[in-house]
């Protein structure tokens, strides 16, 4: 008979429609998922099966606009989520109220519910998904796992209306005690790669291990969400460089991990990214579900895309009513040849210009995500773009080869350490923040690092507050100077820690003699100056903590809440509130 293996996670709820969503689930065995809700919407799927696992996308229609239904999941006839005996909430699915030929500009004010100009967005980055040991969690309290359990006890607890992951869901090269005695009982851990992940079957151990803790199990079925993977995903500082790919390549087992890996997020994270629509013009959706066994075809995907990562896309665009999101890939989307190097392959970066200009009227407030942060502490800035010049040759080759060896060990590998790829994203941030059109905020989200802080960039040829003081878009500043307020938002970890020598580190990249030692790396690399400088608006931060976005018209607030340990357990801490948009 067959069960529930994992899931449900509540992923795409359509915002233009307001009565389409997607719910993604792992059966024990071939099958026929239903998902049931409680106002009469439903959607079925056969599973497809991948590596002797199987899986289904419930793709649920006829749901209400403007409403908060429960739903379960059936196989066969047989309820098997909720649990019977859980003492959570009931899975929900809120969609948003549209405009209707009747109320033609009917939204959250008339509402009273989500809508297509109001929305909260949470977000953060890199969670080590491993439970407590002893009830000792040696980093302190996961901060999904906290909101998940404050949601769950308190029904009238704003929820968020959507959860962005940025990188980092899952750790292939750092597992827990618990997986390491899973990966020993199939193979011996004194061969490559040791007690890190070989195969797509040893994935799905970190996905069990990150989404059946009950409560973030409860929170990813009832609030959507949206992923891209970071590094950590498939290998710390994946795809840093040419050489780094030339050496990674060379060993026996890495193949078979990049694919795994590959597969593995393909299956997990990315189809839930995807539309209705999307998934319906798929090629290897539809290929993998075609047949009995889906896992070659899959595989064959895999690899081809490792050969070639320009052959697949793995960004997306969403859209929240009057809020965009540009979903970035900023790690397998890599041009890694020195002289050519870049962050994004030329199509990518056409891709992402069009989805962040195209009808810039028909948006309120740009979100862009990328795993890794656009504007970093000012010294550490100059020392990846100084470190790049130094690879790319321009004080010979011993000063090159030193540079590779610098950059592996220093994690050099941010936008900054992709110079003319930083300089194109910023003047696209410029141009997308400028003209008659512009949103109220343009604001890049990102992780990665271990802590959180915000950043405002001022451009060479812009007034003091980038000339945005009205709060609106009324035409380009002096310059091309842009009008929206630009924020670079960064919030990590979710659940992880970094050394305090290295929080010292990041402290003083902000520091006047951290700035001095900056231009010195800047002058000795040949850089030039960078387009833009910036000043530190918030933080540094650090602990476990997820940013919350609330976006309303042409408002912004935004919120920082890090986990604390208390006598009652667990807790959200307010760390910041504040609002990014002129109040009135």
């Amino acid at each position: 008979m067959a069960g529930l293996r994992l899931g449900p996670l509540l992923r795409y709820v359509d915002w233009e429609s307001g009565s389409t969503a997607t719910v993604w689930v792992e059966a024990s065995r071939p099958c026929t998922v239903e998902v049931r809700c409680a106002d009469g919407a439903s959607g079925t799927s056969p599973t497809f099966s991948v590596a002797g696992h199987h899986y289904a996308l419930v793709v649920v229609e006829g749901l209400t606009p403007g409403s908060t239904t429960a739903y379960e999941v059936l196989i066969g006839s047989r309820r098997v989520w909720p649990p019977e005996d859980t003492r959570l909430p009931p899975s929900t699915i809120t969609t948003p109220p549209v405009a209707t030929p009747a109320n033609p500009g009917k939204g959250a004010a008339e509402s009273g519910g989500a809508a297509p100009d109001g929305v909260r967005i949470s977000f953060g980055s890199c969670r080590w998904a491993a439970a407590p040991g002893g009830g000792h969690d040696p980093v302190g309290p996961d901060a999904l796992d906290t909101l998940a359990a404050h949601l769950a006890a308190d029904p009238a607890a704003e929820r968020p209306d959507v959860l962005l992951l940025l990188g980092d869901q899952v750790y292939a090269d750092e597992t827990s005690a618990a997986t390491r005695r899973r990966l020993a009982a199939r193979r011996d851990l004194k061969e490559p790669p040791g007690a890190e992940i070989a195969d797509y079957e040893e994935y799905t151990y970190l996905y069990d291990e990150s989404w059946r803790d009950p409560e973030i199990r409860w929170l990813l079925s009832t609030v959507p969400s949206c992923m891209i993977f970071d590094d950590h995903d498939v290998i710390d500082d994946w795809n840093t460089s040419a050489a780094w790919q030339r050496d990674i390549r060379a060993t026996p087992w890495w193949h078979e991990r990049i694919v795994s890996g590959l597969m593995s997020y393909w299956v997990h994270q990315h189809l839930g990214n995807l539309s209705p629509a999307e998934l319906a013009a798929d090629p290897v959706y539809a290929a993998v579900r075609a047949s009995p066994d889906g896992t070659e075809a899959l595989r064959r995907f895999a690899a081809e895309t490792d050969a070639d990562p320009a052959r697949t896309r793995w960004s997306y665009r969403r859209v929240f009513g009057r809020v965009r999101l540009v979903m970035v890939d900023t790690r397998a989307a890599r041009v890694l040849a020195e002289d050519r190097r870049a962050m994004l392959d030329p199509e990518e970066a056409d891709w992402l210009r069009e989805a962040v200009l195209d009808d810039p009227a028909s948006y309120d407030h740009l979100l862009i995500g990328s795993s890794l942060p656009w504007l970093l502490p000012p010294l550490v800035h100059d020392a990846e773009r100084w470190n790049a010049s130094l690879c790319a040759g321009v004080r010979g080759d011993r000063w090159a080869r030193f540079g590779e060896k610098v950059r592996r060990a220093g994690d050099l590998e941010h936008w900054a350490a992709f110079p003319e790829s930083f300089d194109r994203f910023t003047e696209l941030l410029r141009e997308a923040a400028s003209g008659p059109d512009a949103p109220a905020t343009v604001c890049v989200l990102s992780g990665d690092v271990h802590h959180a802080y915000i950043t405002e960039p001022r451009w060479a040829d812009a007034p003091p507050g980038n000339g945005r003081a009205s709060g609106t878009a009324s035409g380009p500043g002096p310059g091309g100077a842009p009008v929206s307020r630009v924020l670079q938002l960064t919030c990590s970890p979710v659940h992880n820690s970094v050394p305090r020598w290295i929080q010292a580190g990041f402290r003083f990249g902000w520091s006047r003699t951290g700035r001095r030692l900056g231009r010195f790396l800047a002058r000795h690399g040949r850089t030039g100056a960078s387009p833009v400088t910036w000043d530190r608006a918030g933080g540094p931060w650090f602990g476990n903590q997820l940013m919350t976005l609330t976006l309303l018209g042409r408002k912004s607030a935004l919120t920082l809440v890090q986990a604390t340990a208390g006598k009652q357990g667990a807790q959200l801490e307010a760390v910041l509130e504040r609002s990014l948009t002129p109040e009135g």
